[in-house]
This record gives C-alpha cells, structure tokens and sequence, in this order.
C-alpha cells in the first residue's frame, strides 16, 4: 500500500446526522472496522442523544463528536478538516415540517448541503461525498395507471417488476421534495463543475435498529412501536400504499460499495431501497405487526397528505449492475429483527408486555 493510501486509510470519515438511525448503523460498522470517525449532528431529532449515548458506550474516545448544524459554517470547515470521505445524512427529514416551516426546511436541507460542499470544495483534497437524497424527488407520480386489491396498489403496465429507474424525470413535490432535490442536485453538479468525487443515494424506506420512528418519517419502525405501546396508528389515505423497503444493515453494504467505487461513479444519482423483491404496503405491515403481537393495533384514518405517492418501488438495477451489490433481508426477516431489536429496548418492553396482557 502506497504512504498516500495508508494516509488515506487513517484519516477520519465524517458521518454528518451520524446520530440519526442511518448515521449510528453506519458509524458503528466504521469504528467495529477499526476506522476513525468524526460525527457532526445537532442532536435536533428526538432519540439522537440516545444514539450517541449507545455509540459512545460501546466504542468511547475512537468516537469524535462536534456538536453543530450545517448552517455554522465555521464548525462544518473544522468537520471536513482532514477527512477521507463524508457521509451526508443531516437533514430536516418531515414533509409536514417542511409545509409548517418552508424557510428552515430549505436552509438545512439546501442551504445546509451547499454549506458543506463549499466547505469541501475550499479545502480540496478529493474527500468523496456520498449523499442520501429521497424518492420524493420524483413527487407523487401520479401519471402511471394503478389498479388496487383488498391490500395494494400495482402499476397495470408492468413496472411493478422492474420499479422505479433513475431516468424517471425529476418533478419536486412538497418543500421538503424541493429542497431534498436542490441539495440532490447541488451534489451532483458539484462533482461535474468542481470534480469533486460526489454521488447521490435516491432513498426508499429505510429500517432497522436505532430507528426512533415518528408519523412523519421512519413509518415502519413508527407502527411497531406504536402498537407495542398500545396506541393508535394514524392512517393517512386507504393503507393501500406500497413501497420497497431495504433493512438498514443492507444500506450499509450499499453505503461502503459506493465509497469503494469513488470516483468511478462521481456525478451519478442510484435509486436504492428493497426493490421489486422487497414491497409491503400499510396495510400488509399492519397485518404482519398483528401477527407479531397476538393482537391488531388500533387503526385511525386521516386524509391523504401532500405528495404522498400511492405506489412506489425502486429500480436498484443500475447500482446492483455497478457494484454487484443486491439486499439480502427480506421484508419479513427485516421486521422481524426490528420487533425483536424494539422488544430489548428498555423503554419500548415494559409497554409491549402490558400490550400483550
């Protein structure tokens, strides 16, 4: 190994939301590898400090924290001070927050992202940028033909084989569709302007351990703990909407994939979620939850909300070709695990007993 690769090899990664679900699974693989990691996060997000107290307990001083938001300009030139490579996850992640409060949405979302981009592209050095952009950048996709059963909604043209691919045109939809696409395309402007080493995950739903799911984003993880405390699941539409989700440890393997390939794949965006193999619908997951339990939870209805999107699936087909990566947990083995993961959780127990009973 050459002196310039084992230099690259010690320096830090920078995990930016790296106390959020994603960023505490990715920075626990980095540092169980022996891999040094600064992690910046606001700790905004409720169960953040819970993450950060879970991954200082199991790996200590090899954890670096900088407790800051993408706006301080002045912490964000101290977090990419060094480093081999960054992970963007920070993020205003709630449609309904983005529709309350437009102005903070686009300045953590958009303004937050160019922040960091300039932060990298003045210090040079080639750190690649792996950034988590979302599926709402292609907005409600609302012009494919659909045909519903008692449980789902299905494309009638095929493409519930194949999903979504990246050549889908771009049609922001909601605020936070909006500002999640500017820094999505920030991103990859960046690496064909400044050739800077950028590329872009275009997210389905995501799930796992250390996921502290609200109504607003985190929904598998949301419904399991609601019905282990025994409260209501709002349903927002019929429960008939269908997505691919991808169990978080496989994420990871995506996430790592895309670093290795740097810069082979700069200035390219990947659809990523579960795929065509790996769909549930609202109402599927609630059926699953019931048989988890031994008892339905209750069930509330709410009107359909802005840009939520009846059916979508992604075509993992172009990063699957790229790297050779594919998942390997399926829909029940995933939530499963994460019954079981909430199950050990302190807080979450003692209520899932009493549910039971």
């Amino acid at each position: 190994m050459t002196v310039a690769l084992v230099e690259r090899a010690q320096a830090p990664v920078l995990v930016t939301g790296g106390a959020g679900f994603i960023g505490t699974n990715l920075t626990h693989r980095l540092l169980a590898q022996g891999r040094r990691v600064r992690l910046l996060d606001s700790l905004a997000r409720p169960g953040t400090e819970r993450n950060l107290r879970w991954l200082r307990a199991q790996h200590g001083a090899a954890l670096e924290f900088i407790h800051a938001d993408l706006r301080m300009t002045d912490a964000v030139r101290d977090a990419v001070a060094g480093v081999a490579a960054v992970f963007h996850f920070a993020a205003q992640v709630a449609v309904t927050t983005s529709l309350s409060d437009p102005r903070d949405d686009f300045a953590v979302n958009a303004a937050g992202t160019v922040n960091l981009l300039e932060a990298l592209r003045e210090r040079g050095g080639g750190a690649g940028l792996i950034f988590t952009s979302t599926n709402k950048v292609y907005g409600a996709i609302d012009d494919i033909a659909m045909t519903a059963c008692e449980t789902r909604y299905s494309p009638i043209d095929g493409l519930a084989s194949r999903g979504i691919g990246e050549d889908r045109a771009l049609s922001f939809h909601s605020p936070y569709g909006c500002s999640k696409g500017a820094a999505d395309q920030y991103v990859l402007d960046y690496a064909r302007s400044y050739g800077m080493p950028n590329a872009v995950f275009r997210m389905s739903c995501i799930y796992g351990p250390h996921q502290h799911g609200t109504e607003d984003q985190g929904w598998v993880a949301h419904f399991l703990i609601r019905a282990a405390r025994g409260l209501p699941i709002t349903i927002y539409g019929d429960g008939k909407q269908v997505r691919d989700i991808l169990y978080v440890d496989d994420l990871i393997e995506a996430l790592l994939l895309a670093e290795r390939h740097l810069p082979r794949i700069a200035g390219e965006a990947f659809n990523i979620g579960g795929g065509p193999d790996n769909t549930t619908s609202l109402c599927e997951l609630i059926a699953r939850i019931a048989e988890l339990n031994g008892f339905p939870p209750e069930i509330r209805r709410g009107d359909w909300r802005v840009g939520d999107q009846r059916w979508y699936v992604s075509d993992i087909g172009k990063f699957a070709t790229t790297t050779g990566w594919r998942p390997r947990v399926g829909v029940a083995e995933g939530v499963d695990r994460l019954h079981a993961w909430l199950k050990a959780t302190d807080d979450i127990a003692p209520a899932m007993r009493a549910a039971a009973r």
